[in-house]
C-alpha cells in the first residue's frame, strides 16, 4: 500500500515540474549573447531593485500583518468579528488596481497635492516636497497593502491554534504579557510566519503590473522585456532560472535556520473567554491601527472603484461581464480544489514516510510559485502542446476524428498553470498545520490497525481543517486575480475578470473596468466569511 502512495506523490510532483523542465530546456539553448549583454548593462540594477523591493515589502507586510493577527486572535476589541474578515479583503484587490487608484490620488495632478497647493499658495513643484508615488518606495507600499493579509491570515491561524495553557503557564512563571508573546507565542507561530514571508517574497518577485506601472525595473520586468521586447524566450528563461535560484536559496537558508526546532501541542485552540480585554488608550490605538489597515488596503480603493462604476456603469458590456465572471469562478474553484488535493497528498506522504529522498517530491512541486506567471505560461504551453499533438496522432491512428486542441485550446491549460503556480501556497499552509500534530497520534492510530487513508480521514483532516480552509481561500482569491498566465493561456475569445480589467487599465480607462474589478472583490466575500467561521472556533 505504501508503494502506491509514494508512486502517486512522485507522479504528481513530476507532472507539476514539467513546465519548469520545459523552461530549463529553453534556457540551455544557445542564446547567451543577449544574457551577457544584459549582464554588462542593466542586469545589476534589476537585481538590486528586486532585492530592495522584496526586503521593503516583507518588512512592511510584517509590520502591518503580524500585530493585526495577534490582536484579532488574542485580544477582545469592539467590532472584532467584523474586523477579522475585513482585514483579509485586500487579498482580493489586484495590486496594479491599488497602484492606479493611489497614483490618481497622490500624484502631482491628484486631489491631495492640488488641495495642498491651493491651501498654501504653492505654484510649482519646486515650491514644496512631496514623496514620489511612482518610485521603489511607492511600489513597496502598494504591494505591502495588498500582501500583508498573507502574514495576518497565517499568523492569526497559528495564534488561534495555540493552547491557552502554554500562555497561562508562562504568566504564572513570571513572564509579562510581552515576554509571553516573545518567548512562547511567537516561536510557536514561527513556521506559519516564515511561510507567509516566503509567499510575500515570491509574490513580490513575480509581480509585473505594479512595478511596470511605477516604472521600477526588476527581474520580472527584465524577463518580460527580454521575451516581448527582444523576442528571446531563451533569454527570458535564463533570467527566470536566476530568479528561481535566488528564491530557492532564501527558502533553503530559512529551513536550515530552524532544522532542529520542533514544536508540538497536546491541545490546539483557545477559549474565547481568555482573550485579553483592551481598554483606554490601548484599545483606541488598536482600533485605529486595524481600521486604518482596512481603509488603506481596501476601503479607499473600493470607494474609488465604486465612484468610477457609478459614473461610467452605463457604458459597460454586461454580456462580456457575465461571461468573464463565470469563467473566472469556474477556473478559480477548479484550481483551488485540485491544488488542495495535490498538496495534501504530497505533505501526507512525506510525513508518513520521511525517508531520505521522500521529501523531494514536495520540494519539487513548490518550485512553480517562484516563476513569474508570464514565463510559467510559456513553460506550460510546451508540454501541453506536445501532448495535444500526440493525442491527435493517436486518434488518427485509431481511425477517429482528431479532437483538436483538447488541452491548450480549453481552460484545462489555465487550471493546470494555476495548480503549478499556487501549489506552494497549499503546501506551506498544510505542512505548517500538520507539523503541530504530534507523531504519537500517527503511531497510536497505525498500532490500532488503521491504514494511511483512515489516518488521513479520521485524524489529520479534522486537526488541520483550518489550514486547509485558509489555503483554499488564498488559492481561490489568487486565481481570481491572476493576470499574466490568464493573458497567454485563456482560449480565444474568452476573458477572465482579471484580463478584462487589465485591458482597461492598459488603455488608461480604469473607469470602464471598475465593475469587473469590483466583482473580483465581491466573489471573494463568501469564502472569506467561511474562513473566519472556521478560524474563530476551536479545532
Amino acid at each position: 500500500m505504501s508503494i502506491g502512495w509514494r508512486l502517486g506523490s512522485w507522479g504528481v510532483a513530476l507532472l507539476l515540474v514539467l513546465p519548469l523542465l520545459s523552461l530549463l530546456q529553453a534556457a540551455l539553448q544557445p542564446d547567451w549573447a543577449l544574457f551577457v549583454h544584459l549582464g554588462r548593462t542593466v542586469l545589476a540594477d534589476y537585481v538590486v531593485n528586486s532585492l530592495l523591493l522584496v526586503t521593503w515589502v516583507v518588512l512592511l507586510s510584517l509590520l502591518l500583518g503580524l500585530p493585526a493577527g495577534w490582536l484579532m486572535a488574542r485580544c477582545e476589541l469592539p467590532g472584532r468579528r467584523l474586523l477579522e474578515w475585513l482585514l483579509i479583503l485586500p487579498l482580493a484587490m489586484p495590486s496594479y488596481l491599488v497602484a492606479y487608484v493611489y497614483t490618481s490620488l497622490l500624484d502631482y495632478p491628484g486631489p491631495l497635492q492640488a488641495g495642498l497647493r491651493q491651501l498654501f499658495g504653492w505654484q510649482q513643484p519646486q515650491d514644496y516636497w512631496f514623496p514620489a508615488i511612482r518610485s521603489l518606495g511607492g511600489a513597496s507600499l502598494m504591494l505591502a497593502l495588498v500582501l500583508y493579509p498573507y502574514v495576518y491570515l497565517l499568523s492569526r491561524a497559528a495564534f488561534l491554534e495555540q493552547s491557552d495553557n502554554l500562555r497561562l503557564a508562562s504568566r504564572l512563571l513570571g513572564c509579562s504579557a510581552w515576554q509571553s508573546f516573545w518567548r512562547v507565542s511567537l516561536p510557536l507561530a514561527r513556521p506559519a510566519i516564515m511561510v507567509a514571508i516566503s509567499l510575500v517574497a515570491m509574490e513580490t518577485l513575480a509581480d509585473f503590473g505594479t512595478v511596470s506601472y511605477f516604472a521600477v525595473h526588476t527581474l520580472t520586468t527584465a524577463i518580460n522585456d527580454t521575451w516581448l521586447g527582444y523576442g528571446s524566450l531563451n533569454g527570458a528563461a535564463q533570467l527566470s532560472l536566476c530568479l528561481l535560484m535566488a528564491v530557492l536559496l532564501c527558502l533553503a537558508l530559512e529551513r536550515l535556520s530552524r532544522r532542529r526546532q520542533h514544536h508540538y501541542q497536546k491541545s490546539m485552540g483557545q477559549d474565547p473567554a481568555c482573550r485579553a480585554p483592551l481598554s483606554g488608550l490601548g484599545r483606541a490605538l488598536a482600533l485605529l491601527y486595524c481600521w486604518a489597515l482596512v481603509a488603506a488596503g481596501f476601503g479607499l480603493p473600493l470607494l474609488s472603484l465604486l465612484e468610477y462604476a457609478w459614473q461610467h456603469g452605463a457604458q459597460s458590456d454586461w454580456q462580456l461581464l457575465l461571461a468573464s465572471s463565470l469563467t473566472s469562478l469556474q477556473v478559480a474553484l477548479s484550481a483551488a480544489g485540485v491544488t488542495l488535493l495535490v498538496a495534501l497528498l504530497l505533505v501526507f506522504v512525506q510525513r508518513l514516510w520521511p525517508a531520505a529522498g521522500q521529501g523531494l517530491p514536495l520540494r519539487l512541486a513548490g518550485f512553480g510559485y517562484a516563476v513569474p506567471g508570464t514565463v510559467l505560461a510559456i513553460g506550460v504551453l510546451g508540454p501541453l502542446t506536445g501532448l495535444d499533438f500526440w493525442l491527435n496522432d493517436l486518434w488518427r491512428w485509431l481511425g477517429l476524428a482528431p479532437p483538436g486542441l483538447l488541452l491548450t485550446g480549453s481552460l484545462l491549460a489555465l487550471v493546470f498553470a494555476y495548480v503549478v503556480r499556487f501549489v506552494a501556497v497549499a503546501l506551506g499552509a498544510i505542512e505548517s498545520s500538520l507539523a503541530k500534530v504530534p507523531p504519537s497520534l500517527d503511531m497510536v492510530t497505525r498500532t490500532l490497525g488503521e491504514g494511511p487513508a483512515g489516518l488521513l480521514r479520521r485524524i489529520h483532516l479534522p486537526l488541520i481543517r483550518k489550514g486547509l480552509v485558509a489555503a483554499g481561500l488564498l488559492i481561490f482569491i489568487e486565481a481570481m486575480k491572476e493576470l499574466p498566465a490568464a493573458l497567454l493561456l485563456r482560449p480565444f475569445n474568452v476573458e477572465t475578470l482579471a484580463t478584462q480589467v487589465y485591458q482597461y487599465v492598459k488603455d488608461e480607462q480604469l473607469e470602464l473596468g471598475a465593475l469587473p474589478a469590483i466583482l473580483i472583490v465581491l466573489v471573494g466575500l463568501v469564502p472569506l466569511l467561511c474562513i473566519n467561521r472556521y478560524l474563530e472556533h476551536k479545532a
